[in-house]
């Protein structure tokens, strides 16, 4: 069985090649930062690609919190909450979307 928090390792693992992915210029660039990401950035990715790029948000301000424990309701909860946000605020940048919904 696989628990949600090797399920959220996971994702967090694969999102640089999702944000790579969804949002690649023709030049390749190697270095991307977290403030480069828009909501719009998010929410236009397919669906695995976004919940991949939500749960590294919500891995990312979980570490920069010095926090390891989490709600996983709380989570889900903070998760459609930045969707809704997300899509009424595209341009929006997705990690202080996130820090919004958390608060």
């Amino acid at each position: 069985m696989v628990t949600v928090s090797t399920r959220i390792l996971t994702m967090a693992v694969a999102i640089a090649a999702v944000f790579a992915a969804g949002s690649a210029p023709a030049e390749v660039q190697t270095e991307r930062a977290i403030e480069q990401y828009s909501c719009k950035d998010v929410m236009r990715d397919p669906s695995p690609h976004r919940e991949i790029a939500i749960a590294f948000l919500h891995g990312f301000l979980l570490g920069k919190s010095g926090e390891s424990k989490f709600n996983i309701a709380t989570l889900e909860q903070q998760t459609d909450a930045f969707m809704e946000r997300c899509l009424d605020n595209p341009q929006e940048k997705a990690q202080d979307a996130m820090v919004k919904v958390k608060k």
